[in-house]
């Protein structure tokens, strides 16, 4: 099987591709990504010279070079989207080009050519806040809060008309808050160990109560897999790791695995909209597919810190102009950035 991936460079999908060329069952791999500032070649160093591995730079919003890409794939999985939540609060009409528009083009490319598995990857945050004691199975109603997970939730309604209407074949993983090697340093964890290794402040979001579930990104690559070769066609499946965890339980278990004081936990001020609780009922993916997470957190975390200890190179590679641009912006400036954000809204009703 030939399967075109998108979003091949950036964390979970690179990740993906280094598991379906290593599970000795001969696939090859055709890696799709504009290569924007999450996504980086240097993640499949590793890979590179496979015979079964090839690259094509592209935008998912471009029919031509999607439709010349896809020539002769026989599956699709779909990773590429804009899928910070902060970002797409700030400006939103990123989330909405690529998550949406790329999405259905997509599609149609993809119905052109007879594609006999599309795999669309979307988030636990499309079912928003969860109550406590709650859990989201498959069924749950979609519930967005951001302009991301609104992207992610359009987009998943996309392709399951594309099932009912067309009958084709698609089917959707929704993974909780993904963690590992090769993620970009924006996002919760790497940011948290980042900063934590350098001394310097982790900032929390309000007051840092915020409870995510989370899943070592092999374990979720394998669910990926495991959805895309045996999974019903038409149906999501949820790929969470069971291990609900407040933020600022998550900041102080790093600090402690590294070694540093929790003098540098520095409460900031909360992202709009934030959810509260996320967390997902997994046992479809268990019950069908035999599909469990295996890597418990804490061997998880200790792994994913000796990685970025180990990987200083590929750190200073990632953080460059445009992430020091949005840590300064967003986090050194946060308060007279969030007040911009909420002036520009207030502006529009005028």
């Amino acid at each position: 099987m030939k399967i075109l991936v998108t979003g091949g460079a950036g964390f979970i999908g690179s990740n993906f591709i280094r598991v379906v060329l290593g599970s000795g069952k001969g696939y090859s791999v055709v890696n799709f990504d504009k290569l924007t500032y999450a996504g980086n070649l240097a993640n499949l160093e590793s890979v590179a010279d496979n015979p079964r591995y090839s690259f094509v730079k592209g935008d998912i919003c471009d029919a031509a070079a999607v439709e010349a890409a896809m020539q002769g794939c026989d599956a699709i999985v779909h990773f590429a989207a804009e899928s910070h939540v902060d970002r797409s609060i700030y400006e939103p009409a990123a989330s909405i080009e690529t998550n949406v528009k790329g999405t259905f083009i997509l599609l149609q490319v993809a119905r052109k050519q007879n594609i006999s598995r599309f795999l669309h990857i979307s988030t636990d945050e499309v079912y928003g806040d969860i109550e406590p004691g709650k859990f989201a199975d498959e069924n749950s109603p979609i519930q967005p809060s951001s302009p991301y997970s609104s992207s992610k939730a359009s987009s998943d309604l996309l392709v399951k008309s594309y099932v009912r209407t067309y009958g084709f074949p698609a089917l959707i993983t929704r993974s909780s808050n993904n963690y590992g090697p090769y993620q970009f340093p924006e996002k919760f964890l790497p940011l948290m160990i980042t900063n934590a290794l350098d001394n310097k402040a982790l900032p929390i979001y309000g007051d840092g109560k915020q409870e995510r579930d989370w899943l070592h990104v092999e374990d979720n690559c394998k669910g990926v897999l495991a959805v895309l070769e045996r999974g019903r066609i038409g149906e999501v499946y949820n790929l969470g790791g069971s291990d609900i965890v407040e933020n600022l339980t998550i900041a102080r278990q790093l600090l402690r695995l590294i070694g540093k004081p929790e003098t540098l936990l520095s409460y900031v001020k909360d992202r709009p909209g934030h959810d509260r609780r996320y967390a997902l009922k997994c046992d479809k993916a268990e019950r069908e597919l035999s599909w469990k997470p295996l890597i418990t957190l804490e061997d998880g975390f200790r792994q994913t810190i000796d990685w970025y200890r180990a990987n200083t190179a590929w750190m200073a590679g990632v953080r460059g102009g445009d992430y020091m641009n949005y840590y300064q912006k967003y986090y050194e400036n946060r308060d007279s950035s969030l007040h911009a954000i909420a002036d520009s809204g207030r502006g529009s009703r005028r």
